[in-house]
């Protein structure tokens, strides 16, 4: 009985899954979306680090004051670079499209050919 149940459930998913049409392909102002989310993201994820960066420095001075102040040798601190780089505002600048940005080929080129089908100049014959 569970065996026959479980047959026809899934039947009915497939024939349910088989029926949906494709999504739509994403648009433009979708794509611009995505990218600023994607940005974003990328961002939050600095300020993350920037956090846990900072939290550490804390986490050390604090060890290091408790240790001076209980009495205990502690060695010194390796000098580092600096990693803690706080990451600013968030700021996004949509790119813009190939055509707005001139990337594509100038008018006169589209219209009249690059190149022709006459040589350059008179073909030297190669030495033997």
């Amino acid at each position: 009985m569970k065996r026959s149940l479980l047959c026809i459930s899934l039947l009915m998913a497939f024939a349910a899954h088989a029926k949906l049409p494709a999504p739509p392909p994403p648009t433009d102002e979708a794509k611009a979306k995505a990218a600023e989310t994607a940005a974003r993201t990328a961002w939050a994820a600095k300020v993350d680090a920037y956090k846990l960066c900072m939290s550490m420095d804390k986490a050390v001075s604090n060890y290091f004051k408790t240790a001076a102040a209980s009495g205990k040798s502690v060695k010194p601190a390796v000098a580092t670079a600096p990693t803690c780089t706080d990451p600013g505002q968030f700021a996004y600048v949509a790119p813009k499209p190939a055509e707005a940005a001139g990337a594509h080929s100038p008018a006169a080129t589209a219209v009249s050919p690059p190149s022709t089908q006459a040589p350059a100049g008179p073909a030297t014959p190669a030495k033997k």
